[in-house]
């Protein structure tokens, strides 16, 4: 059977998840929203009692997002995804519009997920970057 445009690109969504120098194989949580011309991310990794959040790590990852997204036929599109990495395989789930309460912000439904999936852990963020750290660009 000939693998759709979609099952290409989900598959591509976990190698692109597996090129995490530091953390290639824990088991992952990819929390996304997506709309015309927005595109976030959120990608946690389960490290024995606690998730990490990491940040993107391959420039592709967003676009192999928007490529998926707009793979959909119609004008009903789902607007998050989370995409679970374990043991070399992937669930989805894809969430429409409709399904998602306007009054909860997308923080409070990524936790969730994150409850879901791996229990009640807590969350480590890495520090802001400094001054130094962070480009500045012209106008």
């Amino acid at each position: 059977m000939a693998e759709t445009e979609s099952e290409r690109l989900l598959k591509e969504i976990g190698g692109l998840l597996m090129e995490d120098g530091e953390y290639p194989s824990e088991p992952t949580l990819l929390y996304a929203q997506l709309n015309y011309n927005m595109i976030g991310e959120s990608i946690f990794k389960e490290l024995g009692n606690q998730l990490l959040f990491r940040w993107p790590v391959n420039e592709r990852l967003p676009y192999a997002l928007l490529e998926l997204w707009e793979a959909q036929d119609g004008q009903d599109r789902w607007s998050e995804l989370e995409y679970v990495l374990r043991d070399g395989q992937f669930e989805v789930a894809y969430f429409y519009p409709d399904e998602i309460d306007p009054q909860e912000n997308v923080i409070e439904r990524c936790e969730r997920a994150l409850r879901r999936h791996f229990g009640e852990k807590p969350i480590v963020y890495p520090p802001l970057p400094t001054d130094d750290e962070l480009q500045s660009y012209g106008l």
